[in-house]
């Protein structure tokens, strides 16, 4: 860009940066130290001392680029400018230090991500994530420097020791897969996804596997109600291909992740959907009822009829990312319609009298193990 006039979209502005190291600060003592003999001399003081009114360093700095809303910036509070030369791709896979890229032309290059990226202020675990729509300059061949991450339309988040952890980028459907048994079945898990997806605008499909194994007739009345409530729900076996019609259909042309405890069968139903994906499968341990993890790290997988799936690790626990206890009931669509009828404006509607919610939940208008999960929830998002 050097010698080049900037357009209106490319100015100077301040972005945040990480803190690295912190600078020695002038002591305000020094002169009386001296004054009273204590054995310095001028040639013994560190020559490198800042003198500053700041205090400690500062972690911004001028860039060129546009400022972005953090939501709409892959969490980065910039977006950087670049030329011409660069290619357009996807990323495929996160691997440490490095990212599989899939450029627009259909070439794989393993890329690293350029320094001023990584150093940018976010409280994301990994700046670029499976999934991220990138700009990459590269070789020619199989190496690469990602230079820019684009927006994000939408994304997958849960909480991690803290931060923010964005298990996938730009997804347009969310797959969540449970197993009737084998491990047993988590309604409370399916839950914490679907308000996931409602609060980041993800269409959630709901998804029992494992359903030759059981009387369906059990399963139903849950299916029902996620049905009622508008949400696309169905039973499906990867051994049977029940199900697996509908999933081949979904997945065309989209990008799909598929998501879920460890041992539920995702990568069996992806087998399912495309064969020749060839897919690690693993057994469920018979000691505990658990799933082993045979996926390691969440990857886009390119599908011979047009889109991506996401494979992602198995997940027991889901924590929440952004959601406060006082959202919970706006985001469950079962909840929405009474939140705002109840007495009290900041009605938690568990202990509270004359609750809209509550009085829905005995008069059979909510479910009544939706709303106990909304109590769980509620109670492990207050401090």
């Amino acid at each position: 860009m050097a010698g080049k006039k900037r357009g209106k979209d490319q100015r100077k502005v301040r972005a945040e940066f990480r803190k690295k190291h912190q600078g020695r600060v002038r002591n305000s003592d020094l002169t009386r130290e001296f004054k009273q003999g204590d054995g310095h001399s001028i040639e013994d003081l560190v020559q490198n001392e800042r003198v500053s009114g700041k205090g400690e360093l500062t972690r911004h700095r001028t860039i060129i680029g546009a400022t972005a809303a953090p939501e709409d910036a892959a969490g980065l509070n910039v977006h950087l400018d670049v030329d011409e030369s660069l290619v357009m791709g996807r990323v495929l896979s996160v691997h440490g230090l490095q990212s599989r890229v899939m450029t627009d032309q259909g070439q794989v290059v393993e890329c690293a991500v350029r320094q001023l990226l990584k150093s940018l202020s976010t409280d994301q675990r990994h700046v670029v994530v499976a999934g991220d729509r990138v700009a990459i300059r590269t070789d020619g061949e199989s190496a690469g420097m990602i230079e820019r991450i684009e927006p994000r339309r939408t994304q997958l988040s849960r909480t991690s020791k803290g931060r923010q952890h964005v298990i996938v980028a730009n997804c347009d459907y969310l797959l969540i897969v449970a197993s009737a048994v084998q491990p047993a079945l988590k309604p409370n898990l399916i839950d914490r996804f679907l308000l996931t997806a409602e609060q980041f605008d993800i269409q959630p499909v709901v998804c029992i596997n494992k359903a030759d194994l059981v009387d369906t007739a059990v399963l139903q009345p849950m299916l029902g109600v996620y049905a009622q409530l508008g949400y696309r729900a169905l039973l499906t076996s990867a051994e049977t291909g029940q199900g697996i019609d509908f999933l081949q259909a979904l997945v065309q042309n989209s990008q799909t992740v598929v998501a879920g405890q460890s041992g539920v069968g995702k990568s069996s139903l992806l087998n399912a959907i495309e064969p020749g994906l060839g897919l690690r499968v693993g057994q469920v341990s018979h000691e505990n009822d658990k799933g082993k993890h045979t996926t390691t790290a969440a990857q886009l997988i390119p599908l011979e009829c047009g889109g991506f799936v996401v494979d992602t690790p198995g997940i027991r626990q889901f924590q929440l990312w952004d959601i406060t206890a006082s959202e919970v009931g706006g985001l469950m669509r079962d909840l929405r319609p009474y939140v705002d009828g109840c007495r009290f404006p900041d009605c938690r509607h568990i202990n509270e009298h004359d609750c809209a919610v509550k009085d829905a939940v005995a008069d059979g208008r909510i479910d009544a193990r939706r709303y106990d999960a909304y109590c769980q929830i509620v109670a492990d998002l207050e401090p």
